[in-house]
């Protein structure tokens, strides 16, 4: 073997896939204050694993902890717990401002003031030790044989609620929300006001565990609900507002704030969103910390699925698995013509698999594949563009599908192996669509594809493909019944199993590197899905939701084709700026009751919300996923959302098809299904042809592009006549193309024969 091959051999393109991208305004520690950070990311990654599988850690142990849930925990405290632990390791971990490239000089003295706020903190604290004391001791009165907490206006309790319990909290929280703004600590070190606001969030927990363990719980959403519970719930909100500030940027927090200033303007409000009777801050508050609102439908699915599949994918981190997806992907797609924009579909699909967020996706792929892509001869804005579409995709490609397909399991009540199912052709359409206009692009541009030493060896990689293992194991373990946490649990087992046959085995240290990672990876979407119970919590206190249904109704009396586009407009201005998870959840409980009362079937209704809500990645004006790949590509955001928008443009168009022919979701006949893929397949690749203006070989002109764009609609539709016309129109521009030859610039003229 020359040495020539031998480098070949050895060419790894895609390298640091699986290291998680550092915010600008991230922390880094180190010494004891990492060893100190880490140990509580673990501990919380694990906490859920273990929980989630059923093991009674006190049993396990031995060791008894009065003043925390008794273990297997009962739900309302496991999702407090879970959000309560997510802020703290956020609030830790996050700095309130970016982090400048000189060293943060410390202020002392807004530190020194900081510490003062420890002492409201500790006063609340101490309360709610007394309030658990109180409950434990046997002497609150029973209703209906349950403990009753009775903290009406006027008793003892009632005003140690609010004087020392609510006050102080809210002292505490708020104004370490304030500080965080002006103190500066080093990037290595806490700052004093994250530490108040971490142990506040603990403080809220404490708290919430220790009443909704009462009879308080059958007094949300009512007058009555105890103070207590809505200054917990304030600051509780508050927390999760600023993390997700810090964590998500503005954009949701706006739409958030936006809901909440209605909450207490409703009754100010003309037509659908008006409502009777002003509400009350007791009441909303006490309402919002509920399962319908922030530990509702959002936080059920990030204490369960989401974060097993956070732990899945750090397993397959620490095994180096990312990286070998994006070399398989290299090795498969790199010769191909516009090679490298190829490799970012297949990559970012595969990724998708396993990374939770569009842009996340952009940033984890993209930082490889768009530099490429300009390389060969892509326009910087069009290799940006290409990333966010192929990484939004991700969010849509089974069995995964990010978060939202759980999300939507929890909502509906439809099983998640049947949506997963469903998901298969919708998610084929998506990406087949990209290949097509990513490959007629190149053919316009003339591309070839990378050298032969450019890429990796395909033998090479195929003999690595037991690392799809613990992915088949997924899907295998989904497919024979198992539930979602037990399949997950098996999945991330044989995850750190398969790492023993390769260079990065997993030891006791990587397995609790990979809890430490888990945990650090999960701040940022749970705290989303908290964000987004905010949301959820107006929707069902208000009945906005409802009256939006109605109008969607009204709508539809005069053309459900119009309802069906307003609900798409609303679904993408919900999602604009939000994280997939938020964006659904959000958009589920505005849009789709609408479509449901429509006669929609659910899973369609859910479908179709969920698409839009995904896409809103890539639409302007406000594209996460398209900004992100802007970054990297150094092109404009605008321009580039814009061509990303174009490139995904099938997205926009496959869930209207959801409505006319369900066959695309896999519900009917396996004729009908395979009719209805294989038409829409053809629909996608006349589709791209019309936007690209490349078919048969060369330019058409911009008549015979509409022709294809009129001639892909019917087939996509997917009925017997409209294939029958779609086949028909593709038939003449073909004709008309090979034959007449009309020029591809505006004047037409009729060419001889060469």
């Amino acid at each position: 073997m020359t040495d020539q091959t031998a480098n070949q051999e050895d060419i790894v393109l895609a390298e640091g896939v699986d290291e998680e991208p550092v915010e600008r305004n991230r922390r880094l520690f180190s010494g004891n204050n990492l060893i100190v950070f880490a140990s509580l990311a673990t501990l919380y990654a694990a906490f859920h694993m273990l929980a989630l599988n059923g093991v009674s850690i006190s049993a396990w142990t031995g060791i008894e902890l009065p003043f925390l849930p008794q273990f297997p925990v009962e739900t309302w405290s496991f999702r407090i717990v879970h959000i309560a632990g997510a802020l703290a390791l956020g609030f830790l971990l996050f700095n309130a401002r970016l982090f400048s490239d000189e060293d943060v000089s410390a202020t002392p003295l807004l530190s020194k003031a900081g510490y003062l706020l420890f002492i409201p903190a500790a006063i609340s604290l101490y309360t709610v030790f007394g309030f658990m004391q109180l409950v434990n001791s046997g002497t609150l009165p029973v209703m209906g044989g349950l403990t009753s907490w009775a903290a009406f206006p006027g008793t003892e309790i009632y005003q140690t609620e609010i004087a020392w319990f609510g006050v102080p909290l809210l002292i505490a929280a708020l104004g370490a929300i304030a500080l965080g703004w002006f103190e500066k600590a080093p990037r290595d070190r806490f700052a004093t006001a994250d530490l108040v606001m971490a142990l506040c969030s603990l403080i809220v927990a404490f708290y919430l565990i220790t009443v909704y363990s009462t009879a308080a719980r059958n007094s949300v959403g009512t007058p009555f609900v105890p103070v207590g519970v809505a200054f917990a719930a304030t600051a509780g909100a508050g927390l999760i507002l600023e993390l997700t500030r810090r964590v998500a940027g503005l954009a949701l927090v706006i739409i958030a704030g936006v809901f909440l200033v209605y909450t207490f303007t409703a009754h100010l409000m003309p037509g659908i969103l008006a409502v009777s009777n002003a509400y009350t801050w007791q009441r909303f508050f006490g309402h919002v910390y509920s399962d319908a609102g922030i530990i509702g439908p959002t936080t059920a699915v990030s204490s369960t699925y989401i974060i097993l599949f956070i732990i899945f994918a750090a397993f397959l981190q620490a095994s180096k698995v990312g990286d070998y997806f994006v070399n398989f992907a290299f090795a498969a797609a790199g010769r191909a013509r516009g090679g490298p924009a190829k490799v970012a579909i297949f990559a970012s699909g595969l990724m998708g698999m396993i990374n939770g967020t569009s842009a996340g996706n952009v940033v984890a792929t993209g930082s490889l594949t768009i530099p490429l892509m300009k390389k060969v001869g892509y326009k910087g804005r069009t290799a940006g563009a290409i990333e966010a579409a192929a990484s939004t995709g991700g969010q849509i490609m089974p069995p995964i599908m990010g978060a939202g397909a759980f999300i939507m399991a929890e909502i509906t009540g439809i099983p998640y192996q049947e949506i997963a199912i469903a998901a298969i052709i919708p998610a084929i359409l998506y990406f087949a669509s990209i290949y097509f206009m990513v490959d007629l692009e190149a053919a316009k541009l003339g591309m070839t594809g990378m050298n032969e030493d450019e890429i990796p060896k395909f033998k090479k990689l195929v003999r690595q493909v037991y690392l799809f293992i613990p992915i088949l194991i997924l899907i295998f373990a989904l497919f024979l019944g198992y539930s979602v946490i037990r399949a997950g649990t098996l999945a991330t087992v044989s995850a750190a199993m398969v790492s023993w046959l390769t260079p990065h085995r997993m030891g006791v240290r990587s397995i609790l590197k990979a809890f430490e990672l888990a945990g650090v990876m999960s701040v940022q979407i749970i705290t989303v899905c908290a964000c987004a119970g905010i949301i959820v919590g107006v929707i069902s206190l208000t009945g906005v939701g409802a009256r939006f249904s109605s109008m969607l109704l009204g709508i539809a009396d005069a053309s459900q084709l119009l309802a069906l586009i307003f609900a798409m407009c609303i679904a993408i201005l919900l999602g604009m700026g939000m994280p997939t998870t938020a964006a659904y959840a959000v958009a589920a409980s505005v849009v789709a009751p609408g479509l449901v009362n429509l006669g929609i079937p659910m899973l369609t209704a859910h479908f179709f919300v969920f698409y839009f809500a995904v896409v809103s990645a890539i639409t302007p004006p406000v594209a996460l996923a398209s900004y992100a790949a802007a970054g990297i590509s150094g092109s404009n955001p605008m321009a580039t959302s814009v061509t990303s928008f174009k490139i995904g443009i099938s997205a926009f168009v496959v869930p209207f098809m959801f409505f006319y022919n369900s066959a695309i979701l896999m519900d009917g006949t396996w004729l009908e299904i395979m009719q209805a893929s294989g038409t829409a397949l053809v629909g996608v690749f006349l589709l791209s042809s019309g936007i690209q203006g490349w078919f048969v070989g060369g330019r058409i002109a911009w008549f015979l592009r509409v022709g294809l764009v009129v001639a892909a609609l019917f087939l996509i539709e997917g009925g017997f006549i409209t294939d029958l016309i779609g086949l028909g129109g593709t038939a003449l521009v073909v004709f008309v193309q090979k034959i007449i030859r009309p020029s591809p610039n505006l004047q037409f003229e009729v060419r001889g024969s060469d």
